[in-house]
């Protein structure tokens, strides 16, 4: 009698210890899903605009669309490489390589001579004083331009020269040059003194540094392998360099496309933390998830927006933390998804404008949500 009371005390204790290991759980996947609710909840929203921008002028095709950015009128300028389907060559004519955008998406300027742009301009910024700045990918070049186009103010390495072995484009990265660059993709300015960051780039892997004359100042960087890129090596990037651009906070973002991660520094290159991408398709693909990151506009820039290449898609991040809080878009040809999507910028509105290149061939506008 004894021993059916001690089992069946036993096998009571036992219940009530499941049931409270069960309320347990309950409780931290409810606390856990409120805490998701919340950051979502807490995340901006964005909504495809489909009627920005208004129809091309005369027939115009862009091509792909290398880069976006955003003046301090808003408005937004977009470049074009030009390259053209067989068929719209026969039908259609070429864009300008740059567009000049306002809010409405009215065209209200447009430039540049494809004998003389650079091959295949990638990335595009607009500078405290209004110039655009345009990194000539396959020229080893960057320009500065006047904001109307007219003048070609400074450029910085020599059109057709690479920072190679043998100075070609199929040479042997050198990584060190102090007047030539190697298939650079994007270009920030500092607004505090006029230093010009070049992130140097499919072929270098390097983020170089020039002040506003285009002397050399600095660099850091260089080829990482993958077990440096998986264990966080700092100041070491896995092949392309894809995008840089110095935060309200006065460090240096660059974008490790294929190392899923972008690189925080100050302005003297030294590291300060990793900030992970994650991506569902980068490993088969080889795209990379780290294409271009830009920021929310309050002061502080509350979020990071990052353009997943890899995944199509555009993620906000909390930008102390680096967490994911939201994504939207997806791979295909409708308003709001995208196709090859590879850069992004922001206007004073917080709209988020993207560009696509081949395949995808055009730029988008995402106006955010109230809610």
């Amino acid at each position: 009698m004894e021993g059916q009371f001690q089992r069946g005390f036993m096998k009571s204790k036992h219940r009530n210890f499941l049931s409270a290991i069960a309320t347990c759980l309950v409780i931290l996947v409810v606390a856990n899903s409120e805490t998701q609710a919340q950051q979502i909840s807490d995340s901006p929203k964005f909504q495809v605009d489909p009627f920005w921008p208004k129809s091309l002028s005369d027939h115009w095709v862009t091509g792909s669309v290398g880069g976006t950015c955003v003046d301090a009128q808003d408005h937004v300028f977009i470049v074009n490489r030009g390259d053209l389907t067989p068929k719209e060559k026969k039908n259609a004519k070429v864009s300008p390589p740059i567009i000049e955008f306002n809010q409405s998406g009215e065209i209200v300027n447009s430039w540049g001579n494809y004998e003389t742009f650079p091959t295949r301009p990638h990335g595009c910024f607009v500078d405290y004083e209004g110039n655009i700045w345009i990194a000539g990918n396959e020229d080893a070049v960057v320009q500065k331009y006047t904001h109307d186009g007219s003048k070609l103010l400074l450029q910085i390495g020599t059109k057709g020269q690479f920072d190679t072995s043998d100075g070609t484009m199929a040479g042997a990265a050198m990584n060190s040059s102090h007047t030539l660059l190697n298939l650079p993709s994007s270009v920030a300015v500092d607004p505090t003194n006029g230093d010009v960051y070049v992130s140097d780039g499919y072929g270098n892997r390097r983020v170089v540094v020039f002040d506003r004359a285009g002397n050399f100042l600095r660099q850091w960087g260089r080829q990482a392998n993958q077990a440096e890129t998986d264990a966080g090596v700092p100041g070491v990037f896995l092949k392309v360099v894809h995008c840089v651009i110095i935060g309200n906070d006065g460090l240096v973002y660059v974008c490790d496309r294929l190392g899923g991660r972008i690189e925080v520094f100050d302005k003297a290159g030294s590291f300060k933390r990793n900030i992970l991408i994650e991506s569902k398709t980068a490993p088969q693909t080889g795209v990379g998830s780290a294409c271009w990151v830009e920021f929310s506009r309050d002061k502080a820039q509350k979020y990071m927006y990052v353009a997943n290449c890899g995944d199509e898609e555009i993620r906000i991040l909390d930008h102390a933390s680096g967490k994911s809080l939201f994504v939207f878009g997806r791979p295909g040809h409708q308003a709001g998804q995208f196709t090859n999507l590879h850069s992004i910028s922001v206007d004073s509105k917080g709209d988020i404008i993207s560009g696509e290149t081949f395949g995808g061939y055009r730029v988008q506008i995402f106006r955010p949500i109230e809610h």
